[in-house]
């Protein structure tokens, strides 16, 4: 769902406050566009990639790794939620802890989990404005089908088959992981 609120200015307090309701959003030309709940499979997959993600990257000191419910501010205003991102120690400079509101920018590495409710548009859009905003890598992961497009720029690079791994390349150095075990059925 999309909520209009034309020439309003968030504030980072604000924008957090709105998820009190139970709802998660993000910002996109000056619309609330409620993401709603994704299923317990595309929230499997992002716990367990996210959490070997964090913790590689914490323990070679790379960055930081964030979940879905948090936004980035991007150069247009829009504020966006990657299922899982990735910031890298030298955008962080400076830094003690994380800012309490929104990071000003796009990550280094951004993951989207394809949702039944997503459209090939709404991902191709967001792909859009993460290079747009520097991001360097993007993820996209395809539950249903079983698959990863690895991108560097707006257009798929590499098509990933569980057969393959998915690498962290320069920007999560050292780090992979098989796609199959992103898919991998339950075994207890």
């Amino acid at each position: 769902m999309t909520i209009s609120t034309e020439n309003k200015v968030w504030t980072d307090e604000e924008f957090i406050a709105l998820s009190k309701d139970g709802h998660r959003y993000e910002l996109v030309n000056e619309e609330l566009v409620d993401m709603g709940n994704s299923g317990m499979e595309h929230g499997g997959i992002g716990s367990f990639l996210g959490g070997l993600l964090a913790i590689y990257v914490r323990q070679h000191k790379l960055g930081t790794v964030c979940d879905s419910s948090t936004a980035f501010t991007l150069k247009n205003g829009n504020k966006r939620s990657p299922d899982v991102s990735f910031v890298a120690k030298e955008r962080l400079k400076g830094l003690k802890r994380p800012p309490r509101g929104f990071f000003q920018g796009s990550p280094d590495l951004a993951v989207e989990i394809v949702s039944p409710n997503n459209t090939f548009e709404e991902i191709h859009t967001k792909i859009v404005e993460y290079f747009e905003n520097d991001t360097c890598l993007v993820w996209v992961i395809h539950p249903d089908e079983k698959y990863v497009l690895v991108y560097h720029s707006p257009e798929p690079d590499h098509f990933l088959r569980p057969q393959d791994s998915l690498d962290g390349e320069v920007i999560v150095p050292g780090f992979s992981v098989s796609v199959a075990e992103l898919f991998e059925e339950w075994d207890f």
